[in-house]
Order: structure tokens, then C-alpha cells, then sequence
């Protein structure tokens, strides 16, 4: 059975506290008691160390423990510095230090870890007090996700709804989306993947009804053959540009661990839509796929609508082909794909229909 374990917001929340106690207490506790909110539960998490600086400050590390998932997180350290601040007009002042990612100006520290460190720290701030979240690895392990595609910079973000870290790449969690995608079906022709959470975001905003919205995580493949054979009869693809574009290599479990080949799908693309090599070499030295696409948009906004038709025909192309190969169903696929900004940008003709079907 596959475990579960928490969001990285858990961590920061209870070196916090353990921060804290030390600061009040003179303590130095090898485990603190929180409360995750969502759900509303308390939970015991492990301090790895906790000191005091002087008198007015102290720190405390945990290490993440994400379960059993594919979490490059896993025993990273988070710190937190928790100083007393008599002159701060707030009771409780949140920052994010090193290693914490940054989206403009702002600390991405999201609503959920905001709401956890005030509540399980606030009862106990008798001075009003100042906390900064620091993550020593948050900006090497930052450089492993799309994170900078998404303006977030500089390092990670404290981003979730919920406290539990659910084992989105465990067999049964694959099983628990097929089980709910075979059980919806029939009462609607067609079914909206989003891999992620800005998909489904993005998805919701644009008015698809929620018996039509599935999560895939990274299964792409077995949840496409398990919509055929549930009897979905067409799928539209929603998702970020830098995953979905994998489909059109033919890739059909989009983690990182597995495969990429972006880079190259482009460029493949730009071949068949007739760029000059000139122009296709520089492709190949972009660090990401975003990158890519500004590229393709400081040539010209045509061209890069000309390399991403031929990328959404493709992964349309590629997708109804798995589809029938693996389940001898025809189903219909389009492609709808976004950018940094959360905007489409490049929908396939089959695309357009089912966004309008759905929307």
C-alpha cells in the first residue's frame, strides 16, 4: 500500500514552531505536534535540529518527507528563523530567505502555508515575532522544475491546498483516477485531461463542468486507453506546453524521470514547417521549453503559431493512434496548450471544436 507523506508548507510550519519553543521555552524538542487545517487533523513531525542564536532568535530544521512519491524534495532540509521583532506592527511576520522561490516581489509562500504558520504559530506569539522560511537546496532544485515558467524564481515555492502529500505516482493513485474516469462515463461524450493543477485552474475558468474534468498526473497513456474503453468518445488535451508537448515525440508518461525529448520535438517541428537551419540550430541551445517559445515569438508570432499547429496536429495525431493501438478504439483527440502567463495559445482545428463543446 502506498504511504502517504506531507506538502513541504507541513515542514516549514513545524520548524516554526520547534523554532519558536525553543525561543519561549529554552527547549529543544525532538518532534512537534501540528495541526495540517486541510484536513483537519494533527499530526506529529520530526525536528531534525533546533538552537537558539541568542535570546532573541532561534532556528529549527526538518527534512521533507513527501511519501511515496517522485519527489525531488525528499529530505531536503527546511529551515526556519524565527527572531522576536518588538517594533513590527504585525503579530506575526512571514518571509521567505534563501532558496524560497520568488513570483515578482512577493515570497511564494501560498495561501495554505501562510494560513498553517499563522495558526499553529500565532496562540503562541506573546511578542510579535518574524519568520523566515529558508530552503539551503531550493535553488539547485528549483533548476529541475518548471517553476521559472510559471514566474516563480530563485528557488522553490510553498505551494498546496492540503497538508498530505497524496502518492500521485503510486499504482493505486493511477488506479483511483481510472476507477473515477470508467465511472463518469456516459453521461458526457467528452472528457477534459489537465496533467495538473493549472490545468484544471485554467479548465474550470474557461466553464467545463466538473464530471468532464479528470487529472492525469503523468499517466497520460493508461488514462487515455482507460477513456476509450470506458466508452469516452473524445478527449481534449488542456495543459502546459512544456508537458504536453511530449505527446507529439510519442512520450506518454510526461515525468521527468522517464523521458524528455522537448527540445528535440521542437526542433523536429520546426524542420517540417520549413525554418531555415539558421534559425532551427538555436532551438536546440534553449534551457527549456518556454525558453523555446520565446525564441520561436522574437523571430516572429507567426512562426511560432506554424511550429505549434504542426506540434498540436501531432500530439493529436500521436494520441488517437495509442489510443486505438492499445484498446482498437477510435476516439477523437484535440489539443489545447497554455504558456507561463496560463493563456492558450496553440489549439489544434479538433481543439477548437471540443473546447467548444466543453466551454
Amino acid at each position: 500500500m502506498a504511504q502517504s507523506g506531507y506538502t513541504l508548507p507541513v515542514f516549514a510550519a513545524a520548524a516554526a514552531v520547534a523554532a519558536l519553543r525553543c525561543l519561549q521555552e529554552k527547549a529543544a524538542p525532538e518532534t512537534v505536534e501540528l495541526d495540517l487545517l486541510d484536513p483537519p487533523q494533527q499530526v506529529t513531525i520530526p525536528i531534525a535540529q533546533v538552537a537558539p542564536l541568542n535570546g532573541q532568535q532561534a532556528i529549527a530544521i526538518t527534512h521533507s518527507d513527501p511519501g511515496d512519491n517522485l519527489d525531488l524534495t525528499r529530505n531536503t532540509p527546511i529551515w526556519a528563523w524565527v527572531q522576536r521583532t518588538p517594533e513590527a506592527a504585525e503579530r506575526l511576520t512571514i518571509n521567505g530567505g534563501a532558496g524560497v522561490g520568488r513570483q515578482g516581489k512577493q515570497a511564494a509562500i501560498y495561501a495554505y502555508a501562510q494560513r498553517l504558520i499563522r495558526t499553529n504559530l500565532e496562540p503562541f506569539c506573546t511578542t510579535p515575532i518574524t519568520v523566515t522560511i529558508i530552503l539551503p537546496e531550493g535553488r539547485r532544485l528549483a533548476e529541475r522544475t518548471s517553476n521559472a515558467a510559471f514566474g516563480v524564481v530563485e528557488g522553490l515555492s510553498l505551494l498546496g491546498t492540503t497538508g498530505i502529500a497524496q502518492p500521485l505516482t503510486a499504482p493505486d493513485q493511477l488506479a483511483a483516477y481510472r476507477q473515477d474516469l470508467a465511472a463518469k462515463a456516459g453521461a458526457f461524450s467528452t472528457a477534459v485531461f489537465c496533467v495538473g493543477e493549472n490545468g484544471l485552474a485554467l479548465a474550470r475558468q474557461l466553464g467545463v463542468k466538473p464530471g468532464q474534468l479528470f487529472k492525469t498526473a503523468n499517466w497520460l497513456g493508461p488514462m487515455l486507453v482507460t477513456a476509450a474503453i470506458a466508452g469516452w468518445q473524445q478527449i481534449l488535451l488542456l495543459g502546459y506546453h512544456g508537458k504536453l508537448l511530449k505527446l507529439a515525440g510519442g512520450i506518454f508518461h510526461t515525468h521527468h524521470h522517464l523521458a524528455d525529448g522537448r527540445l528535440e520535438i521542437l526542433t523536429a517541428a520546426a524542420v517540417r514547417v520549413g525554418l531555415p537551419v539558421a534559425q532551427i540550430q538555436p532551438l536546440l541551445d534553449c534551457p527549456t521549453a518556454e525558453a523555446a517559445l520565446q525564441y520561436l515569438r522574437s523571430l516572429d508570432e507567426t512562426i511560432a503559431q506554424q511550429v505549434y499547429g504542426e506540434i498540436t496536429a501531432a500530439i493529436d495525431h500521436r494520441a488517437a493512434a495509442y489510443i486505438h493501438t492499445h484498446s482498437e478504439q477510435m476516439v477523437t483527440v484535440g489539443t489545447a496548450l497554455f504558456g507561463r502567463d496560463r493563456q492558450l495559445f496553440a489549439i489544434s482545428p479538433q481543439g477548437q471544436e471540443l473546447l467548444a463543446w466543453v466551454c
